[in-house]
């Protein structure tokens, strides 16, 4: 259990290279609203996700999926490092623009 938390912690806190010079503010501001769309994307796929599971529990007797689980985790670790970019905790944008880990 510590192993899987040491896991899902680096890769959410993990080495993140900030850039050698920060956006001007219209730039970020357009990177802004784009990553704005993509969370709004993340949280239908989440919510579509979510169900799926809970389908999928049902039928298995209460065993998930792994690679949903897996994926779920991906797309809450992305969306973290989304709202650090937008609420300028980190001038480290989310993929495209930097590595999924």
């Amino acid at each position: 259990m510590a192993e899987e938390h040491d896991k899902f912690a680096g890769r959410i806190n993990g080495p993140q290279f900030e850039p050698d010079r920060k956006d001007g503010l219209a730039m970020r501001l357009v990177y802004m609203v784009l990553i704005w769309i993509m969370i709004q994307v993340a949280q239908t796929v989440l919510g579509v996700a979510t169900v799926v599971q809970f389908i999928v529990m049902l039928v298995s007797g209460g065993e998930p999926n792994e690679r949903l689980a897996e994926f779920g985790e991906s797309l809450g670790i992305w969306m973290a490092k989304a709202a650090r970019y937008q609420t300028a905790a980190s001038e480290v944008k989310p993929w495209p623009w930097s590595e999924l880990d």
